[in-house]
């Protein structure tokens, strides 16, 4: 099961402070045994939402484009781990490890949609078949950097 870990923003995060020594050591090194043991597919931190932009659109066509920072922080990413693990309960562990090396926070995790999670009716088969082939290509793409 593919798994993305949400960390949520903070004031810290939105104001650009990047973590001290000793917190960017432990992540880093958590990051690092995530990949040695496989279920790492990536993990990046964000910029502050002051050099983001929120675009929205309606009916296929962009109605806004908003320049950063937005108002609320804590409904803000700051950063992402995205995982492949067997189960719900092994995603709970790999984040339950962040959040001893992070020391404090929210993380949000969430299921990926499969191609099989679509029915037959919504995603025929031929094209599961190409979503499949194309989210393996990007998948390996990934892994091989």
């Amino acid at each position: 099961m593919r798994f993305m870990l949400f960390v949520k923003a903070n004031e810290g995060s939105e104001a650009g402070e990047l973590p001290d020594d000793e917190g960017a050591a432990r992540v880093g090194e958590l990051i690092e045994e995530m990949a040695a043991a496989g279920v790492l597919l990536a993990a990046e931190g964000l910029k502050p939402s002051s050099a983001a932009k929120r675009v929205t659109y309606s009916e296929g066509k962009v109605s806004a484009v908003t320049d950063g920072p937005f108002a609320e922080a804590k409904e803000l990413v700051a950063g992402f781990c995205w995982i492949d693990v067997p189960s719900w309960d092994q995603a709970l562990a790999w984040t339950t490890r962040f959040a001893a090396a992070a020391g404090e926070g929210v993380v949000e995790i969430r299921p990926l949609y499969e191609v099989s999670d679509f029915p037959e009716d919504v995603l025929p088969p031929e094209a599961a078949a190409r979503e499949q082939s194309l989210r393996d290509a990007l998948t390996e793409k990934l892994t091989a950097h």
